[in-house]
Formats: C-alpha cells, sequence, structure tokens
C-alpha cells in the first residue's frame, strides 16, 4: 500500500482548527456570497428556490461529502499536488487524470482572481465614495467599473498579493485564514440580521425557501444544484487535495470532511438569505414578486452583478449602513482571497513537485493567471462562459476522483488511508456505495440528460456552436482541448513528477 508519514513540523498545518479554517477559505469565498445566490435566483420557479435548495442539499450529501473525503485521503496519502498524489495512489498511467483535475481548478482561478478584484473595488468604493442612494445610481457604479479598465488592475493586484503570500508557505496560508475566515463569518452574520428587519424582506425569504416541485423535473436545476455545491464545498477542484498533503496523520479525515461541507452550506443559506431579503426588501415595495426576481435575474450576464449592485442598497437602508458597507466588502474580499490563495498554491505545487523552486512555479502561474483572466476582466460574457464551462468541469473532475478510488479499491481506501487508527469516527461502507456507483451515475446521467435536452429542447439552433457562451459544442471544445494535451503530455508529466 501506499504509505506516508507527517512530513516536518513546518510542512503540516499545526493544528486541527488550523486545517478546517483553511479548508473552509477554499470554500467560503464569492462562491457563497456571489455566485449560490444569483444561482439560486436563476433556478427558482413561478411558486419559489425551494426545490432548488433541496437538490442542492442532496448534491452535498451524495457528491461533494464523499469526494471530499476521498480529496482529504489522495492528499494525506500522496504528501503531493493533485498530479503527485493521483500517481501514488493509482500508477503514472492516469497522471493525465490528475492533470485535468488541475486545470479545471486554474481555469478557475483565471476569472476567479477579476471576482476577487471586484471584491476589492468596491470595499475601496465604499471607503472613498460611500453607498449608491438609488438602484439607478447602483448600476451606474456597476456599469462605469465594467466599462472600465478598472478589473483588469484589481485582478492584477489580487493575483500579486496571492502569489506573495504562497510563495511564504503552508504555515502563512494557515496564518492569513485564521483572520479572515472568522471575520467573514460575523460579518456574514450581522449583514444577515439587518436585512432581515427590513420591510417586505420576509416575501424573499418565502420565495427562497417555498419549493417549486415542477422545477425538480428539469436537468439544468440538477445540473446547476450539483455544480454549484461543488463550488460551494471546494468537492473535485483539487484544492482540499493538495491541502490534505499538509494534513497530519492524526486528524481525522471524515470529520473534516463533514465539517468542511455542512459549516460552508450554512455560510451559503445565510448569504442567500441576506441577498434575497435585501433585494426583495429593497423594491417589493413598488413591484411584483416576479418584476422583482426578473431584476435579480438580469443583474449582469448571468445575474454576475447581483451582489455587488445589491449588496450597496442594503448598507444604504441601513442606519451605520457606510461602516457595514466597508467590513462586508472587507469580508468579501478577505473570503475571496483566501480562495484565490489555494487556487494559486494547487497550480503552483505541480510545478514544485516537478522539481522547480517554489518561488519561480508561483511567479510563473500568477502571470499566467493575470494574462489567461484578461478576457474575463474585460468581458461579462467570456467569464460568464468560463464559469459555465469549467463549473460543469467539476463534474468530471468528481468522476475521475471517483475513477481513480475504484480503480485502488474502495474498500481497501476506506480501511487503510481514511480509517488509520487514529481516527475518532470509522468511516462507514455507505461511503464505497455513493464513490463507487452514486458519484459516477450522477455525473454520467446528468451530463448526458442535459446534453441530450440542449440538442433537442433548449438550444436545437446553437447547440452546435462553439462560439455560443452555454452551449454543448462550447463544453466540449474547451474540455476536448485540455483533455488531448493532458494525455498527450502524460508520461512527461508523470516522469517530471517526484515520487518519494
Amino acid at each position: 500500500m501506499p504509505t506516508s508519514s507527517d512530513n516536518s513540523s513546518s510542512d503540516l498545518f499545526s493544528s486541527k482548527i488550523g486545517l478546517i479554517l483553511s479548508v473552509l477559505g477554499i470554500a467560503v469565498g464569492t462562491g457563497n456570497i456571489w455566485r449560490f445566490p444569483r444561482i439560486a435566483a436563476q433556478n427558482g420557479g413561478q411558486e419559489g428556490a425551494g426545490a432548488f435548495l433541496i437538490a442542492w442539499i442532496c448534491c452535498l450529501f451524495l457528491f461533494s461529502i464523499p469526494l471530499i473525503i476521498a480529496e482529504y485521503g489522495i492528499g494525506r496519502n500522496g504528501r503531493k499536488g493533485v498530479i503527485g498524489s493521483f500517481i501514488r495512489l493509482v500508477g503514472k498511467k492516469y497522471s493525465w487524470m490528475g492533470a485535468f483535475i488541475g486545470f479545471v481548478a486554474t481555469a478557475i482561478m483565471f476569472y476567479y482572481s477579476v471576482v476577487a478584484g471586484w471584491s476589492l473595488f468596491y470595499l475601496v468604493e465604499s471607503i472613498s465614495t460611500g453607498l449608491p442612494e438609488s438602484m439607478q445610481q447602483a448600476n451606474r457604479v456597476w456599469e462605469g467599473f465594467q466599462n472600465s479598465l478598472w478589473p483588469s488592475a484589481f485582478h492584477a493586484l489580487m493575483m500579486g498579493a496571492g502569489g506573495f503570500v504562497v510563495v511564504k508557505g503552508v504555515s502563512s496560508i494557515e496564518r492569513i485564514n485564521k483572520i479572515l475566515i472568522p471575520s467573514l463569518l460575523l460579518v456574514v452574520v450581522i449583514s444577515l440580521v439587518r436585512a432581515v428587519s427590513l420591510s417586505g424582506s420576509v416575501q424573499g425569504l418565502q420565495y427562497l425557501f417555498t419549493p417549486d416541485w415542477s422545477t425538480l423535473a428539469t436537468p439544468s436545476l440538477w445540473l446547476e444544484a450539483l455544480t454549484q455545491n461543488a463550488w460551494d464545498t471546494g468537492a473535485a477542484w483539487g484544492l482540499i487535495l493538495t491541502y490534505g498533503a499538509y494534513m497530519r496523520n492524526r486528524d481525522d479525515i471524515s470529520v473534516s470532511a463533514f465539517q468542511t461541507g455542512i459549516g460552508n452550506n450554512i455560510v451559503s443559506l445565510l448569504a442567500a438569505m441576506t441577498i434575497f431579503a435585501t433585494v426583495f426588501g429593497t423594491l417589493g415595495s413598488n413591484m411584483t414578486s416576479g418584476e422583482v426576481l426578473e431584476v435579480m435575474k438580469t443583474s449582469g450576464p448571468a445575474s454576475t452583478g447581483l451582489t455587488f449592485i445589491w449588496m450597496p442598497q442594503l448598507f444604504n437602508e441601513m442606519s451605520g449602513g457606510s461602516l457595514f458597507a466597508i467590513l462586508f466588502f472587507l469580508g468579501l474580499t478577505f473570503a475571496a482571497f483566501s480562495s484565490l490563495i489555494s487556487m494559486i498554491e494547487l497550480s503552483s505545487r505541480v510545478f514544485v513537485d516537478m522539481g522547480y523552486a517554489r518561488t519561480h512555479s508561483t511567479l510563473f502561474i500568477c502571470l499566467t493567471g493575470f494574462l489567461m483572466g484578461m478576457p474575463s476582466a474585460l468581458s461579462l460574457d467570456v467569464l460568464a462562459n468560463q464559469d459555465f464551462v469549467w463549473s460543469v468541469g467539476l463534474m468530471v473532475s468528481g468522476a475521475f476522483i471517483s475513477f481513480a478510488i475504484i480503480r485502488f479499491d474502495p474498500s481497501r481506501f476506506r480501511s487503510e488511508i481514511v480509517n488509520n487508527g487514529e481516527q475518532r469516527y470509522t468511516l462507514g461502507r455507505w461511503w464505497e456505495i455513493i464513490i463507487k456507483y452514486v458519484v459516477p451515475v450522477e455525473v454520467i446521467s446528468l451530463l448526458l440528460w442535459w446534453m441530450y435536452l440542449s440538442i433537442t429542447a433548449y438550444a436545437p439552433d446553437s447547440w452546435y456552436n462553439p462560439l455560443s457562451a452555454f452551449s454543448v459544442a462550447t463544453i466540449i471544445l474547451q474540455w476536448g482541448l485540455v483533455m488531448g494535451l493532458s494525455y498527450l503530455y502524460k508520461n512527461l508529466l508523470a516522469d517530471r513528477t517526484t515520487i518519494d
């Protein structure tokens, strides 16, 4: 069996709380506060968005948490980055799968840094300019920002700052997350308390939690629920796998996985409650529920501007709102930054495992990330396309992780790597069933179901157009290119990656 012992203390997280906060730093971020509310709004039906929440919670226990357990185990067992740990578990032949997983997270990093830059811009704006006094003014700030070069400048700043932390190593990552994540959680709770006190906010909460059962028959809802849950929790990104390499042998994988998944999803729900309460509380007196929802769904391409347009509105409605706006966008910037750090670490660790110096690896990744993120910084349509393609790509990453466990033997993985004799909670056989059968069936059935309906019903006139932002063709082209290159260079990747 592949085995590994604890590295020197400087190469490991110093405490369980340091590990959990750092992994929550991966998961808790703009995916919770920027992405989750807009995805819930887009997938709400006539009666409400509760059906989406049901699908999303199902995906937490039937996809995300089982994969988080797998990632922790693969990473701690391999003590390498995503490619090296894959090779240690299943051999050099499958190094290309590890490379694909790593690229999906890196591709998300390209545009995630742009969104992190938005957070920083709004922090600066809330300090220097104050809050917009109307929806029209809030929209003008958003549109003026997007039509300038500021998104590119803040994108560069966030990539540079993230690279600086990663160069310092895991101890620096742990220290900064012990400050960033508790700060964010405190601000989210304060924001929610104020949001639900707005007149009309109850309507927003009712819509969020009321199920429209008919929407459960829509494959796109399940596709969005699964990819959003992966986005929420960090499952299948390879990020938790990378941090797992710094996990102590005595840290309980199963407990850590449940803490990561459930804790993160609670933050997502709090963020969605805040946004829905804000929008309905601000507009409900002048618009019908249908009109309010239309505003939520059209706040930028794929609702990309929802949080940034409506949170300033919330703070304008509250006493002392200017201070809370600063705190909120400070917390959001912290969350985005902590997640960005993990993405830079994942990509840099791949090159470190190939023998390159950490400083040089990180510099290369940050320069590449800046250049590859520029199209998303300059165009919201490009960003929406990249968000769609690589978020759905997390499903394939999940399938590859599941395949690696199956190839190794789920029973052996559970009994020898997860249940290593130092754990408090013994992982049961239910995990083997989910990882061996449920995850592959979820991925294959949802992808085929969505592709079939896209071709026959959703977009019969554009599904074959790779330039269409949300088409089947754009996914096949971009995934195919990355998979093809990963497979073509699999031997080179395997030979360059050091396995002790």
